[in-house]
Order: C-alpha cells, then structure tokens, then sequence
C-alpha cells in the first residue's frame, strides 16, 4: 500500500512519518520546495520530539520520501491524506481555500481509485465539500 500525505508541515509530516514507520511506504508531498529540500536531507522544520529519528529511519528503508510533485505522489498512492493550514479568517471560521485547491489537483490527478482523508482541522461538512 502506499500513501501520499499532502502537507508536510505539523498537521501532515507526523502521521506520515508515523505510518512510515508501520511498514506503510508514504509521500509526503508539499508546495514549499525548501521543506522539501531540508526534509530530504533529514532536517526537521518543526519541533517534535522523536520525530527526527522516525523520519531518518523510514527514509533509510525507503518507505518514507519527500517531493513537491502532487501528480506522481496522487497516482501512485491508494489513499490520499489532505494535511494542509486552515488559517482563520477575519470572522473566525476556517479558511478552507487550501483543501479545496489540494482537493480539485488530487481530482485532476486521480487515475483510479482513491480514498481522500481530511487531516485537516476543518468545519463539519467538509467532507461532502470536497466531494
């Protein structure tokens, strides 16, 4: 089974690395290029402890990679995990732009069938939103 976890920031690298480290082969798959490269390399852009190690030892048996190309990371992956910000707006709801603009690229890209799964903080209903 593989997976592709999209956003690899604290909502998306976490539970990626974690499900690496079950035996699941993941893509974790972000927009910014220099997480990218730092992750790559076995840097960590965010303070959670442990997680190095995890990170290091899943990459080492190739279960566990990093890229910016959502076409390859979407075809090859049976699930796909939306683990993208959800920043506030002025009146307090989610701003939801993030998952919808990863939700209609994961359609485009879509070659077959896949389970999308919100990682996302997101207001109920998001779901049949992104549907």
């Amino acid at each position: 089974m593989h997976i592709a976890v999209i956003g690899s920031g604290y909502v998306g690298l976490v539970p990626g690395a974690c499900l690496a480290d079950f035996g699941i082969a993941v893509t974790c798959v972000d927009n910014d290029a220099r997480k990218i490269e730092m992750l790559q390399r076995g840097e960590i852009p965010i303070y959670e402890p442990g997680l190095a190690a995890i990170v290091a030892k899943n990459m080492k048996a190739g279960r566990l990679s990093f890229t910016t190309e959502l076409k390859d990371a979407v075809a090859q992956a049976l699930a796909v995990f939306i683990a993208v910000g959800t920043p506030p707006k002025e009146d307090g709801s989610a701003d939801l732009g993030y998952v919808v603009q990863v939700a209609e690229a994961i359609a485009e890209y879509m070659n077959g069938y896949k389970v999308v799964v919100t990682k996302s903080t997101v207001p109920i209903g998001t779901g049949q939103l992104i549907e």
